[in-house]
């Protein structure tokens, strides 16, 4: 089962969610407040399972309906998802994939951990 790791630096918070093997699979924006980053978490909870999913790299790709997976292209060539809420707002990314399967199989990892997963304050190193 995974978990949210939740993160407080220099008095902000972002989480991130780990698979079950510790890998990470998506990371949050800095929120101002304990509790807004735990509301971000509650929101991919809630729109990882119901979210659509959207392939930009494919030309002429269909736009989907918010919640929605983004998957994308990054400067650097690499393979990259994000997660809109209901409201079109950003609530997790991923990191890089050299490969576009790989990459779909982090948005099916997120849909699978998001929901099980507990969550947890990481120590200060």
């Amino acid at each position: 089962m995974g978990k949210f790791t939740i993160r407080e630096k220099n008095g902000k918070y972002s989480f991130r969610l780990k698979a079950g093997n510790g890998e990470t699979i998506a990371t949050s924006q800095m929120y101002k407040s304990l509790k807004t980053c735990r509301a971000g978490i509650d929101s991919v909870r809630r729109n990882a399972s119901a979210a659509n999913l959207e392939d930009q790299t494919k030309e002429g790709y269909q736009v989907q309906k918010h919640p929605k997976f983004e998957v994308y292209t990054d400067n650097a060539g690499e393979f990259r998802f994000r997660l809109k809420a209901k409201n079109g707002q950003n609530i997790c990314a991923s990191e890089g994939y050299t490969a576009l399967k790989s990459c779909l199989n982090g948005i099916e990892s997120v849909r699978k951990n998001a929901s099980e997963s507990k969550e947890e304050m990481e120590e200060q190193k």
